[in-house]
């Protein structure tokens, strides 16, 4: 599904960033849209976390259903 690969591409953009603060003390949400307490930073934050909520989805999905080939 569309919304499962966006959902994987925002959870992955996620990483990098908690990747690049844990190795360089650098966020590159908060750089790019002013602080981390902007209203778009925020807003940035939220929907990364609910992509990686729904990509909890995919860990109790079957690989027929990911792919789209479920039988129904």
């Amino acid at each position: 599904m569309l919304i499962d690969r966006i959902c994987l591409l925002l959870t992955i953009i996620g990483a990098l960033n908690w990747g690049s603060i844990g190795l360089f003390k650098f966020d590159l949400v908060a750089w790019i849209f002013g602080g981390q307490g902007s209203l778009w930073a925020r807003i940035v934050y939220t929907v990364v976390a609910l992509a990686g909520i729904w990509c909890i989805s995919l860990l109790f999905r079957s690989r027929e259903e990911i792919e789209g080939h479920s039988d129904m």
